[in-house]
């Protein structure tokens, strides 16, 4: 039997309820729950509605202004644990020994671990009966760090999934619990990956904590020779180099999109520049004769409709739409129309 339970990214998680041989742990484990975005919030509801575990306490980061108005306002995390009931603590760090000392006074059983954002002391990690686990969005040791998703798209990785893994001090480090591989699609962005891994991982949460108290997990020690780094995105990291080959290019795009957004600065007219934004696009054919990178060619007709053409290093760059700097989103012939001129626009 299952419960389908709604996923706050949109679809379905599946949540594995009694049935005639109980495949969750009875009586439920007694859970902290540590994370902070939306990706940690698929997790915490799947924990929430699970009969194997009971959250106890939610950790997550302190409210963050947000907005033109930069009002505070609370995490994913939080919101979904306060609705729920759930006591929610958002200590700065734990150098407090208070603060840890309040912690461990709860007596549990697993500590779980989510896109926290924070570095937790060997003190918070000796703190659960069982292990403190972290759900990270990579097949580890590839891509340890902050942009796990990011690095991946940017890369050109044919494949990324979700590590259960023991949690030690060391980034990421710790060993493997248990591993999901979801292949890359070519027009896959952060985004998309994001939302597929966020409900990837919560399923693949609940499968290790069913079998945790059974002892039916290896830990299985990373190699060390493949390790990569998956540094936090920076906003300069979504300019566009259009002398990169398409392919290379598409990668970065991808990578980029929704945050920090891709970029560049056209020059509309010798001395006047403006800042263009694009989504992700596609890669066209060959380059027209002397074209250079960065080039704006024009309008191309395309099965799915007009797309505004860009030179890269070896091929044509075609994109749906553009927002000029303190301008709406215009789709690829508006721009055209209103920018360069095209013929198409007349009459």
């Amino acid at each position: 039997m299952a419960q389908v339970v709604e996923d706050p990214l949109g679809g379905d998680i599946e949540i594995k309820n009694a049935g005639p041989d109980q495949d969750y742990p009875v009586p439920p484990l007694r859970v902290v729950f540590m994370g902070t975005p939306d990706f940690a919030a698929a997790s915490l509801r799947a924990l929430i509605a699970w009969p194997g575990t009971e959250v106890l306490r939610v950790y997550t980061q302190p409210d963050r202004p947000c907005g033109r108005g930069q009002e505070c306002t609370p995490p994913p995390v939080k919101v979904l644990a306060l609705e729920n009931g759930i006591d929610v603590r958002q200590p700065l760090n734990f150098k407090d020994p208070a603060e840890v000392a309040a912690l461990r006074e709860l007596s549990f059983d697993v500590l779980v671990v989510a896109a926290y954002g924070l570095i937790l002391p060997q003190a918070v990690l000796d703190g659960p009966r069982l292990m403190p686990v972290n759900v990270h969005a990579s097949l580890l040791p590839r891509w340890r760090g902050a942009a796990p998703i990011q690095r991946a798209l940017e890369a050109g990785d044919i494949a990324t999934g979700i590590t259960i893994m023991k949690m030690e001090l060391g980034l990421d480090s710790g060993p493997i619990l248990l591993q999901r591989a979801l292949r890359i699609a070519d027009a896959d962005t952060a985004g998309s990956l994001h939302d597929e891994l966020a409900k990837m991982g919560a399923e693949t949460l609940l499968d290790a904590l069913s079998r945790l108290p059974k002892g039916k997990l290896m830990l299985l020690p990373q190699d060390e020779s493949r390790v990569t780094l998956a540094p936090k995105l920076s906003k300069d990291e979504g300019l566009v180099d259009w002398t990169l080959p398409a392919e290379k290019l598409h990668d970065h795009i991808r990578a980029m999109h929704p945050w920090p957004g891709v970029f560049f600065d056209w020059e509309q007219v010798p001395g006047k520049i403006l800042r263009l934004s694009i989504e992700p696009g596609t890669i066209g054919g060959d380059l027209p004769e002397g074209a250079t990178p960065g080039t704006l060619l024009g309008l191309v007709t395309t099965p799915l409709g007009p797309r505004l053409a860009i030179a890269t290093a070896d091929k044509v760059y075609l994109v749906a739409r553009v927002t000029p700097r303190g301008k709406k989103q215009q789709d690829a012939q508006a721009f055209a129309c209103g920018y360069l001129n095209t013929k198409t626009c007349q009459g």
